[in-house]
């Protein structure tokens, strides 16, 4: 749960938690490269958050480059020593 992540002070957005939380399992090789992460409505379950959350933090994870996500496919967590392709999926129109 979302509870368990966050430090109350400073207040912050629910999706920065999560991410944090993602990134901190993805750099501690707990989800491992070339594995998919959860579906975004998984995520929203395990912290108890709405997808929209859910759907922020797997943006931000791909802005900083730890996942790629493919269409029809998931989000996948990427090599550390290698950058992720494009992103279609996250593009803008």
């Amino acid at each position: 749960m979302i509870k368990e992540i966050i430090d109350p002070e400073p207040p912050g957005y629910l999706y920065q938690a999560v991410a944090t939380d993602l990134t901190r399992r993805i750099r501690s090789g707990e989800l491992a490269p070339n594995t998919p992460l959860p579906a975004e409505v998984d995520l929203a379950r395990r912290y108890g958050v709405s997808l929209g959350t859910a759907r922020h933090a797997t943006r931000l994870l791909r802005e900083r480059g730890l996942v790629v996500t493919i269409r029809s496919k998931g989000t996948y967590v990427v090599k550390r020593d290698e950058k992720p392709p494009i992103c279609l999926w996250g593009a803008p129109g």
